[in-house]
Parts: C-alpha cells; sequence; structure tokens
C-alpha cells in the first residue's frame, strides 16, 4: 500500500490578497483605489494542489523550499493543519515566496505581483527521489524545471504516473512535458509550443510526441482533454467568481482525485471544473479550497 496517495513538488507561497474596484491603472480613476476586503491566504502551484486533495479526503505529501521567516512558518503549518507530510521540506535562510493579488470586485478576476528569491531554488540533488515509489501519483510543477524532470523521469521509471501544472516556456519545457504522463497546460502554453491557434489542433501535434493524456484549461469555458484521438470538452459551471486565485491548482487536484478514483474522461473533467468554480466563490488559494461535498453540490446543480 502507497504511503501517500500524492506527492507534489514545487512551489509554495504566501498571498496577500485584496480585492479591488477595478483593475489598476497607472493614470486615471483606477490609478488610486480604496482597498476592499483583504486576507492573507497560503498558496502555490503544488501546495494548492495538495491542499485539494487533503480536501477530498486523500493523502499528500509536499517536497520543496520554505523561508526560515514568518511567512515559511506560516506556510508550513497550514500545510500540518491540512494533515500533509512536510517532513521532507527543506528550510532556508531566506524569505519565503510571497504574492500581492489583485482581485477586481466586479469579475473576480486577478493581477498576481510575485517574488521568490533565487535561494529557493532546489536542486536536482536536494529531490529525495527514492521516495517517489511511495506514492499512487506524483506531481510536479514547473518552477524548478530542471528537478522536476528528474523526479519526473524518476517516477515513471518507478511505474508510478506523473502528472504536471505547466503554465509557462522555457528552453526545459517540452524536455518537462515529454518526462511526465500527464501533462496539464495553461490556456496559452499548446498554442506557444505548436504554433497552432487552434487547441484541438495543437493538442493533435503534441500527441505525435506524448502518447498520455493531455488537458488543458480553459478558465470559465472549462477544460479540454485529449485520450487518445478521442477529444473531450466540458464546460465550466456557472458562477459568480469572487476570486480566481488558485482556480488551476484547484482544478488539477480535482482531476487527480477523479483520475485515481477510475472515473470517465468526460466524468473527470466535470468534477475538476466544479472542484475549480467552486474555489473561484471564495476568496483566496488555500482558504478557497472547497470541501468534497460542496464540490459534489456544484456537480449536482449544475447536471441538472
Amino acid at each position: 500500500m502507497s504511503r501517500w496517495d500524492v506527492l507534489a513538488v514545487g512551489a509554495n507561497s504566501v498571498d496577500f490578497v485584496y480585492r479591488v474596484p477595478a483593475p489598476p491603472q497607472l493614470q486615471g480613476p483606477f490609478a488610486k483605489m480604496r482597498i476592499g476586503r483583504h486576507l492573507i491566504s497560503c498558496g502555490g502551484q503544488a501546495t494548492t494542489m495538495l491542499a485539494t486533495i487533503a480536501a477530498m479526503g486523500l493523502r499528500g505529501k509536499y517536497v520543496g523550499v520554505t523561508g526560515n521567516d514568518d511567512n515559511g512558518a506560516r506556510i508550513r503549518r497550514e500545510l500540518t493543519l491540512l494533515g500533509l507530510d512536510i517532513s521532507d521540506v527543506i528550510v532556508r535562510d531566506v524569505a519565503n515566496p510571497h504574492a500581492v493579488i489583485l482581485v477586481d470586485d466586479k469579475s473576480g478576476e486577478r493581477m498576481v505581483l510575485w517574488n521568490r528569491e533565487d535561494d529557493l531554488s532546489m536542486r536536482v540533488e536536494e529531490y529525495p527521489l527514492g521516495l517517489v515509489s511511495s506514492a499512487r501519483v506524483v506531481h510536479v510543477d514547473d518552477t524548478d524545471q530542471a528537478a522536476s524532470i528528474a523526479v519526473a523521469r524518476a517516477a515513471r521509471q518507478a511505474g508510478v504516473p506523473v502528472t504536471s501544472d505547466i503554465d509557462r516556456l522555457t528552453d526545459l519545457t517540452e524536455q518537462l512535458i515529454a518526462a511526465v504522463s500527464l501533462p496539464m497546460f495553461a490556456e496559452h502554453v499548446p498554442a506557444a509550443l505548436t504554433g497552432e491557434a487552434d487547441l484541438e489542433r495543437a493538442l493533435r501535434k503534441l500527441r505525435r510526441t506524448h502518447e498520455g493524456l493531455l488537458c488543458v484549461t480553459l478558465g470559465p469555458r472549462g477544460a479540454m482533454l485529449l485520450d487518445g484521438d478521442r477529444l473531450y470538452m466540458e464546460p465550466a459551471p456557472v458562477i459568480d467568481a469572487i476570486d480566481t486565485t488558485g482556480a488551476g491548482d484547484v482544478f488539477r487536484g480535482g482531476f487527480v482525485y477523479a483520475w485515481l478514483k477510475g472515473e470517465s474522461p468526460s466524468d473527470i473533467l466535470r468534477f475538476a471544473n466544479a472542484v475549480a468554480a467552486t474555489s473561484c466563490t471564495r476568496m483566496g488559494a488555500i482558504t478557497g479550497v472547497p470541501t468534497l461535498s460542496d464540490a459534489l453540490h456544484v456537480l449536482e446543480r449544475t447536471a441538472r
């Protein structure tokens, strides 16, 4: 029996979230705005994904680097309270990653201003590669790509499937995609990789070099999945968005949960969409993660 359902490696963050009346502008009436509701919420790609699978009742482990400041203590405390294993987290004498997130009061869309010190990058040799065989799924993000590639390759060599969060392009992105079993792309990535503006054509072009499931998140329009030669597209539930921070990470957690349950491709997308949409009705990344019952309620409501 695996010690963990999901082992995730990658980014963490402490987010300072502020609601503002409109997107900021350098000039004009929105160059100065009064802050509305605000909060401090833990986030980060890998950690928000893990918070989601923990909320679904699965066992998770986080491997990454935190700072030794108050924000580092906050993220470690939050993950521990969620029941996640952080015994292999590295603590460095540097400020923890943090972000200032401005949320448009009308649309719920956000602007992220972030900082992560170079000293927080995890080196390949620091990842405990022997741990990957103790998980049912390994999840990597694209923060420290060389290390994520090494982890993904070690996991697949051990027969453990690897999912990913890919939302930027670098010289190592194609290697990362090849290393994982199931890449999950932000909407802009497939077109940038392939030169195909049409997402379906872009995924089918990526299929030539990758035989696994290929998934793209589409924000309020839902998600798309290529399984073999069959394309699945599922719309997102219609909701009144309050804060979209972390929705993509929550989607990935919901996807992995439904995938581990053996759900069909359509049901996986519907569930992941429902979990992500529910998170958008709440403020913050990890603070916005819904319970399983809340996500199922949204799923049932939208299925009627």
